[in-house]
């Protein structure tokens, strides 16, 4: 026979009031079946939990002992009841959020800290990926949200701007363009060693220097995967390149960050040709659970 919440809490009210009466009182019943549950508890435990005569209740050794138990049981219950009523508001639970590396400079502190403030039972948990790696892992259910980078699939996902910034120039610190205290057009980089970006694996990149430089006619020395990398090797004096302005907060010694002349190339799919650079944040046309929704919820107010 299995110990029941009902016999529990029959049990804890006789316990704290010492007397049958009120205890069934308390728990809108009547004497007769409070005794009965009391009764059938102590045969299922093996022990008497309860001494009681005609003119007093009291707690035995062993009551007493499973007085505690009994708290823990009946708040280990009702708490994961209280559990699961959050998770099904989307209150509690976890979110797998991907990201790429330069979304974790302009964004993703600021963001984690306003989950935590305003979901701080919902775990989120981090995974580094590019674009392509995060819309396969939306697609495998390895992701629920993305931060990503156009273009993607919109008939498998929903998507929403969350940022948006300029695209500027990355120029080594002793280079004639670094003193210019004017905007760059296409024409400055004539002739000059361009650090580009490889057209697959950074395609968001490539297309937006290449619509940049759609009049300038540059010398591509290397095609790189990552900004940072790009950064580091316009330090090391082997060419310029673009980045968002967010990357300028990762502080490569030797570079100089300088704005661009606004409408360079085709700015006709820009939604702001002055912050032509766009991140976006994703998630699946499927089913979206509570807490997911939740998580958006946060994301996009901000």
């Amino acid at each position: 026979m299995a110990i029941t919440l009902d016999q529990v809490r029959c049990f804890i009210a006789v316990a704290e009031e010492l007397h049958f009466g009120r205890a069934a009182d308390r728990l809108s019943m009547t004497q007769p079946p409070l005794s009965r549950q009391i009764q059938k508890l102590e045969k299922t435990v093996g022990a008497q939990l309860l001494e009681r005569d005609n003119r007093r209740v009291a707690l035995t050794g062993a009551g007493a002992a499973f007085l505690d138990e009994a708290y823990r049981l009946l708040n280990l219950v009702e708490g994961a009841g209280d559990l699961a009523r959050r998770v099904d508001a989307g209150a509690a639970g976890v979110v797998r959020l991907g990201f790429t590396a330069v979304s974790a400079i302009s964004i993703l502190g600021p963001l984690l800290r306003r989950l935590t403030a305003a979901l701080p039972d919902v775990e989120v948990l981090l995974s580094e990926r590019v674009t392509l790696a995060q819309v396969d892992g939306i697609r495998r259910g390895e992701l629920d949200i993305g931060l990503a980078r156009p273009p993607f699939d919109t008939d498998l996902l929903q998507s929403r701007v969350v940022l948006r910034e300029a695209l500027m120039a990355v120029v080594p610190v002793d280079h004639p363009l670094a003193a210019s205290d004017r905007p760059l057009t296409p024409q400055d980089f004539d002739g000059q060693p361009v650090i580009g970006y490889d057209p697959q694996q950074s395609r968001y990149f490539h297309e937006l220097s290449v619509r940049f430089l759609a009049n300038a006619h540059p010398r591509i020395e290397q095609r790189v995967h990552q900004i940072l990398t790009a950064m580091l090797l316009v330090a090391a004096d082997r060419g310029l390149a673009f980045a968002p302005a967010s990357a300028a907060s990762l502080a490569v010694s030797g570079v100089v960050f300088k704005e661009l002349v606004h409408g360079g190339g085709d700015t006709a799919l820009d939604t702001d040709p002055e912050r032509p650079v766009e991140l976006y944040a994703v998630w699946s046309r499927e089913s979206v659970p509570p807490v997911v929704r939740r998580v958006l919820d946060v994301m996009l107010a901000g």
